[in-house]
């Protein structure tokens, strides 16, 4: 996958586009690149092995990260996507420096996102407890004059995960999330507008948010605003051009670490269509 020509043939290859997570949630991003950019052949990795990311250590993290971008990079990939917040909180500046490509993380497309939707500029982030911890979104937040609540969802992954998107147990657990970081915003005397999906998995979640949250709240999904800035970018690197092909699965490798048919099954719904083939690949401890 390495021996791409240098000669005028090469300049209409596809674009390629490395995604990289711990685990499944980052195919929520996949899911919205796909028809942002039809033209593209993606290469997804989940470090599925390790994960999660959430209990390292930032160097640990750190390494993790810059061995799964350097495999994608091996792979020919022109731009790197880290959908991943525990990486993108920890490890972007590691993995920038390590990697000869763009890389992107979900944390700083959700602040910009953030900076254009909220006019009270108070931003609620909903994200893990690691990702809450590292304050990565506060800082984001921050640098564009908001000002943040975060709050951390420990339960919300394990309840996707486990398929019970619309269980009245994961309703429930939802509105008291929602209930906590409200008492939190208005103690901090914040009257957030926007609601920023700090989890990759949260945006299967988006309906249940819509039918609890006060109408009127812009909720922001970290997916869409990543893929919209990926394709954005595209115009400054070489390789993009323009393609008519569907956005279909095609054109996707997908890598797991560990557990293959798990990918497949639990990728699936993450994705919103079936997966039919998962390569597995060795990292390492």
């Amino acid at each position: 996958m390495n021996d791409r020509k240098t000669s005028d043939a090469a300049k209409t290859d596809p674009i390629r586009i490395g995604v990289f997570d711990s685990g499944f949630g980052g195919l929520t991003v996949l899911r919205a690149l796909l028809p942002q950019i039809p033209g593209a052949e993606f290469f997804y990795l989940g470090d599925t092995a390790r994960l999660p990311y959430g209990s390292k250590s930032k160097a640990t993290v750190a390494r993790y990260a810059v061995e799964s971008a350097l495999l994608l990079e091996s792979y020919g990939a022109d731009y790197l996507v880290i959908a991943c917040n525990t990486a993108s909180a920890l490890a972007l500046d590691a993995i920038r420096s390590a990697a000869h490509m763009p890389v992107l993380g979900v944390i700083e497309t959700g602040a910009d996102s953030a900076a254009a939707a909220s006019v009270s500029r108070d931003v609620l982030v909903l994200a893990t407890q690691a990702t809450v911890e590292s304050h990565a979104y506060a800082q984001a937040c921050a640098a564009h004059g908001l000002r943040s609540v975060e709050k951390a969802c420990p339960l919300l992954v394990p309840l996707i995960e486990e398929g019970w998107i619309e269980s009245p147990v994961t309703r429930e657990v939802l509105r008291i999330y929602l209930e906590e970081a409200r008492a939190a915003a208005n103690e901090a005397g914040l009257a957030p507008d926007t609601v920023l999906l700090g989890c990759t998995h949260y945006p299967l979640l988006r309906g249940l948010l819509e039918e609890t949250l006060p109408k009127g709240i812009t909720i922001l999904d970290s997916a869409e605003t990543t893929a919209t800035r990926v394709r954005r970018d595209l115009p400054a690197l070489p390789t993009a051009h323009a393609s008519g092909r569907d956005a279909d699965l095609g054109r996707c490798h997908f890598f797991a670490t560990d557990s293959v048919d798990k990918f497949r099954t639990l990728g699936s719904r993450f994705l919103g269509q079936p997966i039919e083939r998962v390569d597995l690949i060795d990292l390492g401890g």
